[in-house]
């Protein structure tokens, strides 16, 4: 699927933070289709049992993409907070291996959004999914005195131009 363009990364977030030693530092991508897309993968740090990554941890990428997926839709100007996530955890998430996350926006309001979120192996295998509700905030009524741009301030281009995708 073809990429349109790079969202920015935070200093600190655990998913996307370029400055957190133990993040993820995941990019995201606005896709073609309107969806956001993500390749990362987790480390030996990330697991619960060996061999797999805490369900925790799944959830909390799970839950990002929710964020990523609407401002793939609507721009970096919009925030919130979850209201509410249901999630499937449909095979174990494996650590040291790539993965692909994905996040589209099924129904979106003036105050609320309501998005789908996946995580795949690189075979196409649906290993967790959930279904995120935000509600629309600013960031002033999120937390006070927040800069969001001053944290979400990393764009680094790196010629991702296409990710395969082609889900079992």
């Amino acid at each position: 699927m073809k990429v349109i363009s790079k969202q920015r990364n935070s200093r600190m977030c655990f998913i996307c933070g370029m400055d957190n030693p133990v993040g993820l530092k995941a990019p995201f991508y606005n896709m073609e289709d309107g969806s956001v897309m993500t390749l990362f993968r987790y480390g030996t740090e990330h697991q619960s049992f060996p061999e797999r990554v805490h369900g925790g941890l799944a959830a909390t990428m799970l839950d990002e993409l929710g964020l990523r997926a609407l401002w793939s839709k609507s721009g970096e100007d919009v925030f919130g907070v979850t209201m509410s996530m249901t999630v499937k955890y449909r095979k174990p998430v494996p650590y040291d291996e790539n993965l692909i996350g994905r996040g589209i926006v099924l129904k979106e309001t003036s105050q609320f959004a309501t998005m789908k979120t996946e995580i795949y192996n690189q075979k196409g295998i649906l290993l967790a999914n959930a279904e995120v509700s935000y509600i629309k905030l600013s960031p002033q009524q999120i937390t006070e005195g927040i800069q969001p741009h001053e944290e979400m301030c990393y764009l680094i281009e790196d010629n991702v131009k296409e990710i395969p995708f082609l889900p079992l």
